[in-house]
């Protein structure tokens, strides 16, 4: 299995310039454009018909579709099939091999910092875990506490959490970097100096009223937590 971020752009060159200025690298395609940070993969997508999801290529989806129509609608397209889980996030079901030959570094090399997966949020917590089980994730955690993660053999990693349990914004759905109380401030102040827009500045979770996590999104509208935890 090989995994990708999926971003729609309304403006490819404005969208290659936000991930560069964030020093992604560019992967060389042919057909695609796709951008990394060493470990997230993402293809940035111009096509009007494009939304924010995740692309999962396998050689033959078959057994995993038919538990799958249990739970969603699932939809046939020329290159597999399209269909969401509870979160209404879209995830594209691509057969096939895909010819993006990328090996993740031990460290993301981003301006963003340490990348920890997707995060979303679903109102069917069960439904949801079920969707990506069923996709071939490794479950962990309880719907039961609001809080699951699950993790691919391709390492990526979605996390998803219940209504009303984040206390800022939240764009479903969007890539989270933690970075630790220490170094996330530096790597806002970084991000401030490359005159990136910040959809949000929180201090929920500290008393002092300092802005220790932000939220930033792309041209395409797709999220981006930059947390210290």
């Amino acid at each position: 299995m090989q995994s990708f971020v999926h971003t729609p752009t309304n403006d490819l060159k404005k969208s290659l310039e936000f991930y560069k200025k964030l020093e992604f690298k560019v992967l060389p395609d042919k057909t695609r454009t796709l951008v990394t940070d060493g470990k997230a993969v993402i293809e940035i997508n111009p096509d009007r018909v494009a939304r924010a999801g995740v692309k999962l290529y396998r050689k033959s989806w078959k057994k995993e579709i038919t538990q799958l129509k249990k739970l969603t609608n699932v939809h046939k397209t020329k290159e597999g099939f399209l269909l969401s889980d509870a979160s209404n996030v879209w995830i594209y079901l691509l057969e096939g091999e895909s010819s993006v030959k990328h090996k993740a570094t031990e460290v993301p090399f981003s301006v963003l910092g340490n990348y920890a997966g997707l995060s979303l949020e679903t109102l069917d917590m069960e439904r949801s875990a079920a969707t990506w089980k069923a996709l071939g994730f490794e479950i962990n955690g309880s719907p039961d506490q609001g809080w699951v993660a699950c993790k691919n053999e391709d390492e990526l990693m979605v996390n998803i959490m219940k209504p009303l349990m984040c206390p800022h914004l939240f764009f479903n759905p969007s890539l989270t970097y933690f970075n630790g109380k220490e170094n996330n401030p530096k790597v806002i102040k970084k991000i401030r100096s490359l005159k990136i827009p910040i959809a949000e500045e929180i201090t929920h979770f500290n008393d002092k009223g300092v802005v220790d996590n932000i939220i930033i999104r792309d041209p395409g509208g797709y999220g981006f937590f930059i947390f210290n935890d």
